[in-house]
């Protein structure tokens, strides 16, 4: 006999055991072996430190609290959730908040030089390289209502916010901004001259991450460490910056609209320095209210006078005038100020928590 292999397919009992078998020739179903396929592992992601930006900006939105700074981020590959760690020392951090979102990033291309306010700059283009993300044009109502708004650092922690109507890409990531609504939320102030290239532009929208501190730690400095939140705080993934924030969305806006005594005839005595108050609510833009909501404790100025660039003399006052009586001209300059003189003058508005406002410089013609 010869042996042959069988495979059982089933067994039943009764009188006598049946099994039921099939053959099998296991020779014509054997497969040569062919040659090694290679594997590929999926690489293991490796996480750098995050681009990260700190920004004191005006209050932009109603949810959020004034003070508040905001931190934008953008890395890649993004490692998920980022922890925001903070120590008045440079050890014993302490986690303040996490936050997932990736920030649109970039830096100016070229200089970027000052502009008109309270309409469109169209002297001036912006010339963005982006990080990632994209940027398109709006239309003027959209633009109106807050579109296409970016933050540019125009010196050390300081920010002209603005936003472009027209969006033009011009190389991979390189947009060119037109279209231009500078100084926007107060921030005329800020504009450089010029801002040079290389200055770090943030995207305002969504994505910035408002940082949950109190009032009073405003004007302490911080040191902060920012890194993915699934490693410790001591990990090279973290960055670390020194940040102080000053409540930058607490600041009085600049006032308007100056009285020049040109205007009006008058004889040399005392003069009555007048100005229209702004304010930063967001709710000042209606087009309906007869007067725009003061969100300060008490409404108060103080008006300096200028020689050159040394203060002569500064007044205090309640309203949106000061009176800068004769016997103090006399005093100041040996005599009143009449047709042909000029007077140099700073006005701010004061707040009981940032102390002065934004400042407004103006130069009286008599």
């Amino acid at each position: 006999g010869r042996q042959m292999p069988l495979r059982l397919v089933s067994i039943a009992d009764s009188d006598a055991r049946g099994i039921e078998a099939l053959r099998q020739d296991l020779e014509s179903l054997e497969v040569p072996p062919g040659e090694a396929r290679p594997t590929s592992p999926s690489p293991v992601p490796v996480f750098g430190a995050p681009e990260v930006t700190l920004l004191d900006l005006p209050q932009l939105s109603e949810d959020q609290p004034a003070h508040r700074p905001f931190v934008a981020a953008f890395a890649d590959p993004w490692a998920g959730d980022l922890a925001v760690f903070r120590s008045p020392s440079m050890d014993s951090f302490e986690v303040l908040t996490t936050f997932g979102s990736t920030a649109r990033i970039g830096s100016l291309v070229s200089d970027f030089h000052a502009g008109p306010t309270s309409r469109f700059d169209l002297g001036n283009a912006l010339v963005v390289d982006l990080f990632s993300g994209t940027l398109e044009s709006v239309s003027d109502l959209t633009l109106f209502g807050g579109a296409n708004a970016l933050a540019v650092e125009t010196a050390s922690g300081v920010w002209e916010i603005l936003q472009a109507g027209t969006a033009e890409l011009i190389a991979p990531g390189r947009y060119r901004l037109t279209r231009l609504l500078r100084g926007q939320r107060g921030t005329e102030g800020a504009m450089g001259t010029p801002t040079p290239a290389g200055a770090r532009v943030v995207v305002v929208d969504e994505t910035l991450a408002a940082l949950p501190i109190a009032e009073g730690d405003l004007a302490l400095p911080w040191n902060w460490r920012i890194g993915p939140a699934t490693r410790p705080v001591s990990d090279d993934s973290y960055v670390g910056t020194p940040f102080t924030p000053a409540g930058v969305g607490l600041r009085p806006f600049s006032v308007a609209h100056e009285e020049q005594p040109w205007r009006k005839p008058r004889s040399p005595g005392d003069i009555t320095i007048r100005w229209t108050r702004r304010s930063r609510a967001l709710s000042a833009d209606s087009w309906g209210a007869v007067e725009v909501p003061l969100v300060e404790e008490v409404e108060a100025y103080e008006v300096e006078i200028l020689a050159g660039g040394t203060v002569k003399r500064s007044l205090t006052t309640f309203t949106t005038s000061a009176v800068y009586a004769a016997a103090e001209q006399i005093t100041d300059w040996g005599a009143l100020l009449g047709p042909g003189d000029t007077l140099d003058i700073r006005i701010f508005q004061l707040s009981a928590s940032v102390g002065r406002g934004a400042v407004k410089t103006a130069t009286l013609i008599f």
